[in-house]
């Protein structure tokens, strides 16, 4: 899920980057490569996910994502937004985990208190 949050935020910040052409006095090489670069952390992260640094940075991405609303007032909503998402994600992909080895811990007790074999 969390994958998947970073995939999605990729290209609102991309769009964001795209978005504030002309309307900062950025110019347009700085607004894309301001957003490009912060699409790429988001896909660095997506895919460093199974390591534990992926997630700090995936939060480091909220951060930045917030902290864009001093150039684009509306991604102080959206960072906001995806903030959440993200948290959402990352705590209840957390219990899910959880959840799967308590089931598994108590499969295979059950399964070593009756014989071993597969119900049925």
């Amino acid at each position: 899920m969390c994958a998947g949050m970073l995939s999605l935020q990729s290209v609102v910040l991309f769009l964001t980057g795209v978005a504030t052409i002309g309307s900062t006095d950025l110019s347009a090489g700085t607004s894309i490569g301001i957003g490009l670069g912060l699409a790429l952390l988001c896909v660095v992260a997506a895919g460093l996910l199974r390591r534990p640094g992926g997630y700090l940075l995936g939060w480091a991405v909220q951060v930045l994502s917030i902290g864009l609303g001093f150039l684009v007032p509306a991604m102080f909503f959206l960072g906001v937004v995806f903030g959440a998402l993200w948290a959402g994600a990352y705590f209840l992909g957390e219990r899910i985990d959880r959840e799967n080895l308590e089931r598994a811990a108590a499969e295979a007790e059950w399964s070593a208190q009756h014989g071993g074999g597969a119900a049925g």
